[in-house]
């Protein structure tokens, strides 16, 4: 009612001030119902099928705009080319039981007969034939702690007890001369379990070695992280072929007389010190990635030094250069390979002496490929690993 009695007009009324029912023109939000009730809610609609699932990968990653057109035609017409005559090498006309080079060579394909014949001196070097037993066991307890320490279930304390027992289960059976092993010197060590042997230590001792440098060289006392930072760039700036060289060569110049290190254990230092200072270099980055407000909390509970870096900072450090950690460990497995311009008899130069048989010359490709593959299957491997333990990780950090 107004002033004068009369109930409002419409136009009079202001609708803000009206339920939104009572609105002319709008229904009430629940068809139905009360007025103010809440309105259900309304399912999403799928996004089109053409920006999912493989159309949609298709969509985004091969044809995205007329560049990528072109290159995904150019591609296609090249692997249509190449991969038929390649499977027909490898496999169609490849030779697997031929006894004699001649054989191999008349079937037109892939000579494998090659790589069965030699095989034990590609994977063993020239470790006595009787003998290969021992690397071969030594080999699968490498492999076998290595898949250990990727399972979540062995993550104790005791797996750093495994680790040692194995290591030293490995030198005894690769040296012997204790338990009626026959004593073999490391000069006669070859093949994939020398690969083995320098990949692991490395990273076993380069791994603590590069963290405490990198906890080192964001030490507050002025000589530590001098000499951290001294180490860290000067070995980061020279080569590994560089450091094996100078291990091999240089290095027995400035020792006493009569005094020598083992060309194997001084290729094994030099790739230590390696691979420590890239590590250092990427744990160092993680550090600098946790906020500071983590090592105030540390602090805060009074915890050590020690103590704050184990249980609280180091994880969450390690946990975010998973990444660039694992590539580090990859670029180290393969650059094994570069031992063999001192004369260490790994998979490559156990390959060259494999083709020096004069009665099988002229199948390095079988014989490279061969060592590629064995050489992807652990690359890979790493590979797969580091990712899904990345997301077991974010996923059990975002819990």
């Amino acid at each position: 009612m107004n002033a004068s009695g009369q109930p409002p007009r419409q136009e009079d009324v202001d609708p803000r001030s009206l339920p939104l029912s009572s609105i002319d023109g709008l229904p009430s939000p629940v068809p139905g119902g009360p007025a103010g009730a809440a309105s259900p809610a309304v399912d999403a609609l799928p996004p089109p099928a053409s920006q999912t699932g493989p159309i949609g990968w298709l969509r985004s990653r091969l044809f995205s705009s007329p560049l990528n057109i072109l290159l995904t035609v150019l591609i296609a017409w090249f692997l249509l080319l190449a991969v038929p005559a390649l499977l027909e090498w490898l496999l169609v006309k490849a030779n697997f039981s031929a006894t004699t080079a001649q054989e191999c060579r008349a079937s037109g394909g892939a000579c494998w007969a090659f790589i069965r014949e030699k095989h034990r001196l590609i994977l063993f070097g020239t470790y006595p034939y009787d003998e290969q037993w021992r690397p071969l066991l030594a080999t699968i307890v490498l492999i076998a702690i290595i898949i250990c320490s990727g399972i979540r279930r062995f993550w104790t304390p005791m797996l750093g007890v495994w680790w040692v027992v194995s290591l030293a289960v490995v030198a005894l059976l690769m040296w012997g001369g204790v338990f009626g092993l026959t004593y073999v010197e490391n000069e006669r060590w070859g093949g994939l379990p020398l690969t083995l042997i320098l990949a692991t230590f490395g990273i076993a001792f380069a791994f603590p070695f590069g963290v405490l440098l990198a906890l080192g060289r964001r030490s507050r006392l002025p000589a530590i992280k001098a000499l951290c930072v001294v180490y860290i760039e000067l070995i980061r700036g020279v080569p590994l072929i560089s450091l094996l060289f100078m291990s091999s060569v240089m290095l027995p110049l400035f020792l006493p007389e009569g005094f020598s290190i083992d060309k194997l254990l001084r290729a094994q230092i030099a790739i230590i010190m390696f691979a420590a200072a890239y590590i250092a270099e990427t744990v160092r980055g993680g550090l600098q990635a946790i906020p500071k407000g983590q090592y105030e909390g540390a602090a805060s509970l009074g915890l050590t030094y020690w103590q704050q870096m184990r249980k609280i900072i180091l994880p969450q450090a390690l946990r975010i250069v998973i990444p660039p950690l694992v590539s580090i460990f990859i670029s180290l497995f393969k650059d094994t390979s570069l031992v063999v311009i001192i004369g260490i008899f790994d998979l490559t130069l156990a390959a060259k002496a494999a083709l020096s048989d004069a009665a099988w010359r002229g199948f390095g490709v079988e014989a490279y490929l061969f060592i590629a593959f064995i050489y992807f299957i652990f690359c890979f491997s790493m590979s797969k690993y580091s990712q899904a333990l990345e997301r077991r990780l974010a996923q059990g950090y975002q819990r």
